[in-house]
């Protein structure tokens, strides 16, 4: 067995050393569903490949592959990859970026992850500084208690906030952990509502609905990001704001999504595997990039659903946020 994998391996150095001499470059990116948030990110990604392949005279090969939240599809994705000696692969989201991770430790083809909310705790890298493997990326990681604040900055007088998530999404554990600490500091009820797909987090949202929360919070979270043009005419309809940890929540209705600048961060992640691919940058060294959290996106058409003034929440989230920036509804970036 052991020589049979040393063959493999060679098999696919001698793979990647063609791809390079040859200036072509093969780069496998899987994405984990379907959403605003993540699409943007594979577009940026996608962007930022064409424009360095145009500078440097080299040529990346992308095979772009969506798994649906299918975790079968998913290993069936990355098999194709590995069969296909890919000399890069990129995981949009935490389950793809684990199961790429879990499926190179033999072959150790370099793993550049993108939105991977807490690598640290998901052991996806020993450190941010040092990932210490053949694999490294870009986080969105979400400062909770950021948004939090911007709840009882626009309604000081709330007194029940939903907790809006997919016990399934690596993404939401910490946050929602925080959230609650922070409510309990704060002395401020709170109800959990869950759901793994959209018909279930519709349900959710007539729940929360139904015990009239005050304000419903959710981390960057894909399941309820894929579900948001599911529920926030609901939601607007009772009067109940909803507050997320992404941009792309507010395109898609939320009042607001407080978070990373996800154009940048699949720019910044198409920068990372060039520096591995063309500057020889070892991923075990290369430092895992996080973002500032400062901006705060109001979709204005929910906020006037809502009977709340853009200017109004501007002002109040001003000590928040570095930036305060109106959206309007749309189905996609």
């Amino acid at each position: 067995m052991k020589k049979i994998i040393a063959i493999a391996l060679t098999l696919i150095v001698a793979l990647c050393a063609c791809a390079s001499a040859e200036g072509a470059y093969k780069v496998g990116i899987c994405n984990y569903v379907d959403d605003a948030s993540l699409n943007q990110i594979v577009e940026n990604i996608q962007n930022q490949l064409d424009a360095i392949a145009a500078e440097k005279g080299v040529t990346f090969e992308v095979d772009y592959q969506n798994c649906n939240a299918d975790a079968s599809v998913m290993q069936q994705i990355i098999s194709n990859f590995i069969a296909d000696g890919v000399n890069l692969m990129v995981g949009v989201a935490t389950p793809v970026a684990m199961t790429m991770q879990s499926m190179t430790e033999d072959n150790q083809i370099p793993v550049v992850f993108a939105a991977v909310s807490d690598p640290l705790s998901t052991e996806l890298v020993a450190s941010l500084e040092a990932p210490g493997a053949n694999i490294t990326g870009t986080s969105d990681f979400l400062n909770t208690s950021a948004v939090l604040n911007l709840i009882f900055a626009a309604n000081p007088e709330a007194k029940t906030v939903g907790l809006l998530y997919d016990v399934g999404q690596d993404a939401s554990t910490t946050p929602i952990a925080d959230a609650k600490a922070f409510l309990d500091e704060k002395g401020v009820a709170y109800k959990e509502y869950t759901g793994t797909n959209v018909s279930e987090v519709i349900q959710a949202a007539q729940a929360l609905i139904a015990d009239q929360v005050d304000a419903v919070f959710t981390p960057t979270d894909n399941t309820i990001m894929t579900a948001e043009l599911s529920i926030y005419e609901m939601l607007q309809e009772a009067g109940i704001p909803h507050y997320c940890g992404a941009d792309s929540f507010a395109l898609n209705g939320a009042l607001v999504g407080y978070g990373v600048d996800y154009a940048n961060l699949g720019t910044e992640t198409a920068n990372m595997i060039a520096g591995i691919l063309l500057d020889g940058n070892d991923p075990a060294a290369t430092p895992v990039m996080t973002f500032d959290n400062g901006t705060a996106t109001v979709n204005t058409e929910t906020a006037e659903a809502l009977g709340l003034d853009f200017d109004a929440l501007a002002e109040a989230f001003g000590p928040y946020c570095t930036k305060v920036q109106a959206i309007t509804t749309a189905e996609a970036f």
